[in-house]
């Protein structure tokens, strides 16, 4: 997978230069949105005896050992392969080579197929999507939706499969200081269902990543269990053998160790359950492409009155959306959504899709030609 604008926090997929594993590996990615994983650090692949253990039913004051929770979890977790048109002037069209590789988590079984949560950077851009479960099996998978703010992204694979999924525990009851286990694929296949060991460092934490779609604010667990290119999608596991959190990027630089993050389970299951009924997360639409006003450049004739110190000016609009209709035009001023001031379009996107769905009526204060105004509008579904 090529890389993406540099960033400080980087993705944790593997992207393979040449479609080998042991070629040349690019192990930097952008944070938010690509098909490798996050920085190196190697880890000793783990294999145990699987143990008669339900992590389904277990409570969270079960106590496992390590070993009997790697054993059991180690069935759900599956490699995924990207693989895409390979592009070049002496390639062919229709060549489809694997292009980087992630992991993901078994989560629902059902008579006919499996379903599987990995991050959208690890799949985003892929012609095709295979899976390589724990039996060495290979099987191609569907991909039942995905979103790239969040970086979640559902799959399906068909058949009958004989596997124990992997039960989803409350993120909000985890604590600083808890021991916690991620299982992935780093560096890619060769090293599966890699076990690394740590604790959470921080419950609560928002990183400003970058997405194929925009900037946005990552709600996430921050962990120092070894987080490696290659695990992006793999499960972090509490105590009890409940997956609290999917791995998704961690910080790259020579002066930090051991910072990796993951998504909050909690938030997985709501995500889940958006991309499963509708192959996408639905999110109100205003309707307006914005830029700080800190940024403008000087080719806008208008700028914000000398008391106006933040806010957005509205590059472009879409002649047809709720803001238009509102009455909001190219070069007018936000300056806030209701009581929330607005400084950058990421605070605009994240108030929008945190607190409001199609259909709320929205009071949006904004300044044009140096009067402040304020209008009501709104809001209407993206797909609309």
């Amino acid at each position: 997978m090529r890389e993406k604008k540099q960033s400080l926090f980087k993705l944790t997929g593997l992207s393979l230069s040449a479609g080998v594993l042991g070629s040349a590996l690019t192990l930097g990615i952008t944070s938010y949105g690509d098909n490798t994983d996050v920085n190196p650090t190697a880890v000793e692949s783990t294999s145990e005896e699987t143990v008669d253990v339900d992590v389904s039913q277990m409570s969270t004051d079960s106590y496992l050992s390590t070993a009997d929770i790697v054993a059991d979890a180690s069935d759900a977790i599956v490699g995924v392969v990207n693989m895409a048109i390979q592009n070049g002037p002496f390639q062919n069209s229709e060549d489809i080579v694997e292009s980087g590789t992630g992991s993901g988590v078994i989560y629902k079984v059902t008579d006919d197929a499996a379903y599987i949560v990995t991050n959208n950077h690890v799949v985003e851009g892929a012609s095709e999507i295979q899976l390589s479960l724990k039996n060495g099996k290979e099987v191609r998978a569907e991909l039942v939706g995905a979103d790239a703010l969040t970086d979640i992204a559902v799959l399906k694979i068909e058949g009958d499969y004989d596997m124990t999924p992997l039960a989803f525990g409350d993120s909000e009851d985890i604590r600083a200081g808890e021991e916690v286990i991620a299982i992935g694929n780093p560096l890619g296949l060769d090293l599966s269902r890699t076990v690394t060991q740590g604790i959470i460092s921080a419950k609560n934490r928002t990183i400003s990543v970058s997405t194929s779609a925009g900037e946005w604010d990552l709600d996430v667990i921050q962990t120092d269990a070894a987080i490696n290119p290659g695990n992006s999608g793999g499960a972090l596991i509490n105590s009890s053998g409940q997956l609290i959190g999917i791995n998704s990027l961690k910080i790259a630089s020579d002066d930090a160790e051991g910072l990796g993050f993951a998504t909050p389970s909690n938030n997985v299951e709501e995500l889940i359950e958006d991309i499963t009924k509708d192959g996408k997360v639905n999110r109100p639409y205003l309707g307006v492409s914005v830029i700080g006003i800190d940024q403008v450049p000087a080719y806008y004739s208008q700028s914000p009155p000398e008391d106006v110190k933040e806010g957005v000016i509205i590059g472009s609009i879409d002649d047809m959306s709720a803001a238009a209709k509102a009455g909001l035009k190219k070069e007018d001023i936000i300056v806030s959504l209701e009581d929330q001031s607005v400084t950058s379009a990421s605070d605009l996107r994240k108030y929008l899709y945190t607190n409001h769905k199609a259909g709320d009526k929205v009071a949006i204060k904004f300044y044009r030609d140096g009067e402040a105004q304020t209008i009501q509008v709104t809001l209407t579904d993206q797909s609309e």
